[in-house]
């Protein structure tokens, strides 16, 4: 019979409370404030971009207060003995249409310019 837990409670809530808790202040707090900060929104696209900067760069590069060891080595230890999935569990690949040039943290030119249109005004 499914019980309803309190929030935040690691007794009840297990080890993913504690991991959306890592997320948000090591990834989401941060890139969110930055973005605020500069007048953009985070939306789909935004976010799956940055987590993977966030994850090559910070969370998969920092020694786990667990395990005593850096994540990605960790996985590169243990990729010989981890098994391929069933066919039928196999997705494809996922890909991202984003290049790491084509996004900009400033506005277009024309957004400046008429600010400084409506200044002069």
């Amino acid at each position: 019979m499914p019980r309803l837990c309190r929030p935040y409670r690691a007794k009840t809530k297990g080890k993913i409370e504690r991991f959306n808790r890592y997320v948000r202040h090591s990834f989401y707090n941060p890139l969110a404030s930055r973005l605020k900060g500069m007048n953009l929104k985070l939306d789909k696209e935004l976010a799956n971009y940055e987590v993977k900067k966030w994850l090559r760069d910070i969370a998969n590069c920092r020694v786990h207060a667990t395990t005593g060891k850096i994540p990605i080595e960790l996985l590169e230890e243990e990729k010989p003995y981890l098994l391929l999935l069933p066919r039928h569990y196999q997705a494809q690949p996922i890909t991202t249409t984003l290049n790491e040039e084509k996004i900009s943290f400033q506005h277009p030119l024309s957004v400046y310019q008429a600010l400084l249109e409506e200044i002069r005004g």
